[in-house]
């Protein structure tokens, strides 16, 4: 007996016989070999097939040899690990049970350090499998397969865990194995009372790990902010692989791995959850319908819903309106989808809607907020857009199937206002090109590529100057023009238009600025600006600035809005307006019946000018051509309003004009845009000539009214918008559109 255990000999009487037997054994603590058995090359031969052929790491050899000088180098004992070297004329009884009690020793060691070592690798390897485990059964048996494992005993236990909901709650049995299979799903407290079970109750009671008497282990594995488990093992008493300190650090492995599977759960509740509107969020829309896309399912409809005016609600009413008629509008559109159509909140207004196009119907979707919300306890109206795409057969990554969808909402939005548009590829085709369009823009502000020019407005019976309109231009390196009605939406979409509008209000400015000082300045300047302009908080702000650097009154500058005001909020629109009329500015309605059909806002708003659209002009010279100019000249007298026409291309327009009392206008006929230094020039030639047919007209009054050609100057190298404006960010706000869409106006 050593260490109260037995001790088994076994004898070789050859290296052939040696070999055989290392064959057929696994677990020899000690291997005694003594040199004379056979030859020198022999004896390490054996010694390398002990560690190397029968990989008995841990096995103990001790040499013994007859005499002195037997033994091998100092190198060979190092290399092959030979704990001891002896002659057989120093061994004694008592001394031979020392060493060999020594080797056992030290083989138990070495061993238990490699049940260590190997338990550990596998709480590793465990904690990994078990952190992808998402149910909670499924992770209870896992567990317990674990430490089976782990002690390697039979998967014969209980595992019991408490409620989610309730950490002080009672424990339920999760998972059973062997003759406990039958406790699944019983509450603790009603299991058998046997010394087994018994010990599940200490572990709960004490929050530690409980070791049976006759056998058996409890083991308490939990976190302070997470589920707690017990788990009872069958294991026999004084089991060889139980060692405490291991299985302290696989429960202290597993409390941590209950942590952060409490932390993944509600990282992922945030990440793939809007708690908002209490729907998922983007990124889990985009992975549904990534994993729509992977299985093929081409029968499938993507669908975006998107609040009609939103942001002008949350400007009105307020933030906190603005969430509870997201919360309305997301409530009303589950009403109407099955429970298997998934409803997911992708943006500040915007909701996705993914599933069986059996199942999804646009346009029933826009439907549910038919009859108005009620919010707050008042009724609120709203309507709603869609933009759809389906699913297509070949795959598409989720994200650019929600792009694509974007699109047509975007379109819808613009052009199809509380409709349904499903997504074509020309979409696509458009988009893309309106996104390269936007990187050119940037790189041209960034090499001064754009640049303003002028074109006269003129009282067409005394010829005199009343005004200019400033106009956008942008000429590429190679000499290119781009059109104001292709870049200035992308502007404005992407956000420049804000800078741009306001360096276009500062450039204008300063070359009324110098007319003035050249003393052949005209009554005013015009400036196109856009509904977004508009609705600038500082919009304001921006125009006076622009008045004040260049020491202007406020009458001597005009701004030119399009008829899509109309669909501003009035309120806000008139006092914007009327901010602006305060500081002497005047307000011009330019394109007029090109837009909206609605005329109220022409009584409702500050205005001084309506500008008849040159397509309209361009009718004068067809017959009955006249009938549209003639309304809106009527209706300007009527309102009390200047009207001036674009667009005048000859004399015959000029006369049908002045035949139905339009008395201003502007066009090729009378002058192309031009550069400042041409303006400049043009118009000193201008009032020399007016000066000499005023002294004409005193001697013969009765004179053919007509208008000559000379400064239809070619756009000149103005002061670029990057010069003063030298960045123009991305991250710029929505800005105001420049309604030059002509390249003449």
């Amino acid at each position: 007996m050593l260490f109260e255990r037995p001790l088994l000999f076994l004898n070789a009487f050859s290296g052939d016989e040696a070999r055989q037997l290392l064959l057929s054994e696994t677990d020899l603590a000690v291997v005694i070999l003594d040199l004379a058995m056979e030859r020198a090359g022999v004896r390490i031969d054996l010694v390398h097939s002990i560690r190397h052929a029968a990989a008995l790491r841990n096995t103990r050899i001790i040499l013994l040899s007859g005499q002195p000088g037997q033994e091998p180098g100092l190198d060979a004992l190092i290399e092959n690990d030979i704990s001891d070297y002896r002659t057989r004329a120093e061994l004694t009884a008592d001394r031979l049970h020392v060493i060999v009690a020594t080797a056992v020793r030290s083989y138990k060691q070495l061993c238990a350090a490699d049940t260590s070592r190997g338990g550990l690798e596998h709480v590793l390897r465990s904690s990994a499998s078990l952190l992808e485990i998402k149910d909670c059964y499924e992770f209870a048996s896992g567990v317990l397969t674990q430490l089976a494992t782990l002690l390697k005993v039979a998967q014969v236990g209980v595992v019991c865990a408490q409620e989610v909901a309730n950490p002080d709650g009672c424990y339920f049995v999760q998972a059973a194995t062997g003759r406990f299979s039958e406790l699944i799903g019983r509450p603790l407290e009603l299991l058998p009372q046997t010394s087994e079970l018994g010990l599940l109750r200490k572990a709960v009671e004490g929050s530690c790990n409980v070791y049976g008497e006759t056998g058996g282990l409890a083991l308490h594995i939990g976190h302070d902010d997470g589920q707690n488990f017990v788990v009872f093992i069958d294991v026999p008493r004084h089991h060889a692989v139980l060692h405490p300190q291991l299985l302290d650090v696989f429960c202290a492995n597993l409390s941590t791995l209950l942590h952060n599977r409490g932390l993944l759960g509600r990282l992922k509740e945030s990440a793939y959850h809007d708690p908002l509107v209490n729907l998922p969020n983007r990124a889990h829309f985009v992975e549904a319908v990534d994993e729509c896309a992977r299985q093929g399912l081409h029968d499938y409809i993507l669908a975006l819903i998107d609040i009609d005016d939103f942001s002008a609600t949350n400007d009105l009413m307020g933030h906190l309106f603005g969430d509870r008629l997201l919360k309305r509008v997301a409530r009303c559109l589950e009403d109407v989808l099955p429970g298997d159509v998934l409803l997911a909140r992708l943006g500040a207004d915007t909701f996705g809607v993914l599933g069986d196009i059996g199942q999804v119907q646009p346009r029933r979707l826009l439907e549910c907020v038919r009859q108005p919300l009620s919010i707050d306890g008042a009724p609120y109206k709203v309507s709603l857009t869609c933009g759809y795409v389906l699913l297509p057969q070949e795959f598409r990554a989720g994200a650019d199937l929600v792009k694509d969808a974007t699109i047509a909402l975007k379109r819808a939005k613009r052009d199809h206002r509380g409709q349904v548009l499903r997504y074509s590829d020309q979409m696509g085709v458009e988009a893309r090109s309106r996104a390269l369009l936007l990187s050119e823009l940037r790189e041209a502000i960034e090499n001064r590529e754009l640049f303003l020019v002028y074109q006269p407005q003129l009282n067409l019976v005394t010829r005199s100057v009343v005004g200019i309109e400033a106009l956008l231009r942008w000429r590429t390196e190679d000499g290119r023009f781009v059109p104001p009605d292709k870049f200035i939406p992308v502007a404005e979409h992407s956000g420049l238009i804000v800078a741009l509008g306001q360096w276009v209000l500062m450039a204008a400015c300063a070359a009324m600025r110098e007319l003035l000082d050249a003393g052949v300045a005209p009554q005013r300047i015009a400036v196109n600006v856009s509904t977004v302009q508009l609705q600038d908080p500082g919009f304001l702000e921006i125009v006076c600035a622009a008045l004040a650097s260049s020491g202007l009154r406020g009458d001597h500058l005009e701004l030119e809005i399009t008829e899509s005001v109309a669909a501003l909020p009035t309120d806000l629109l008139k006092s914007t307006l009327s901010a602006l009329r305060a500081e002497g500015v005047s307000i011009a309605i330019d394109d007029f019946g090109t837009g909206y059909s609605s005329l109220s806002y022409l009584e409702q708003l500050p205005l001084d000018r309506i500008k008849i659209d040159r397509s309209f002009v361009c009718q004068l010279s067809e017959p009955d051509g006249a009938r549209i100019a003639e309304m809106v000249v009527q209706l300007g007298r009527k309102l009390g309003l200047s009207v001036l026409a674009e667009g005048i291309e000859d004399a015959t327009v000029c006369h049908a004009l002045l035949a139905m009392d339009c008395y201003e206008g502007q066009g090729y006929h009378i002058a192309r845009p031009m550069n400042k230094s041409a303006l400049l020039e043009w118009l000193q030639a201008h009032c020399l000539d007016t000066d000499a047919e005023s002294r004409t007209q005193l001697m013969a009054p009765s004179v053919e009214l007509s208008f000559d050609s000379r400064g239809a100057a070619a756009f000149g190298a103005e002061q670029s918008v990057a010069a003063v404006l030298p960045a123009v960010s991305s991250s710029s706000r929505h800005g105001v559109r420049d309604r030059d869409r002509h390249t003449c106006a």
